[in-house]
């Protein structure tokens, strides 16, 4: 019986220790300059935020998705910058894909942050218990 109740008692603290380190973390993979999949993220980030004012977002951009990040490149331009404003939401480039495509930071909106790798922030973020959902139509 004292097997048992250990037992059970070790259950309970640990769904409650899962339970409060479940806060909402979602990092977005933007790979693609489609205007629908930008609009589709700036929705998507917005429709959480309202739903979930905790939540913490992180946009990782490489390869064509770069365009999203890039000052005049994107009609999406006045919504990142107003997502950029919440401490919760973050936006970030990758160096390796700016180096191919000859973008340097102060073409960059501001607030967006660079990474070294864009996937290995990606993979990061999965490791440290953060959502993965890729951007697509």
């Amino acid at each position: 019986m004292t097997k048992f109740k250990l037992l059970a008692l070790l259950v309970i603290v640990t769904g409650i220790t899962q339970a409060q380190d479940s806060k909402y973390k979602v990092v977005f993979d933007m790979t693609s300059k489609d205007t629908v999949n930008q609009q589709a993220l700036i929705r998507q980030l917005g429709a959480i935020r309202k739903a979930n004012p905790d939540a913490k977002l992180e946009v990782v951009m490489y390869g064509q998705g770069l365009d999203l990040a890039v000052k005049g490149k994107t009609q999406q331009e006045p919504a990142v910058n107003q997502l950029l404003s919440d401490k919760d939401i973050s936006f970030k480039v990758c160096a390796m894909t700016m180096k191919r495509y000859n973008i340097d930071k102060t073409q960059l909106i501001p607030g967006v942050d660079v990474v070294e790798d864009g996937i290995y922030e990606i993979i990061l973020k999965q490791q440290e218990g953060w959502g993965y959902i890729k951007v697509a139509h």
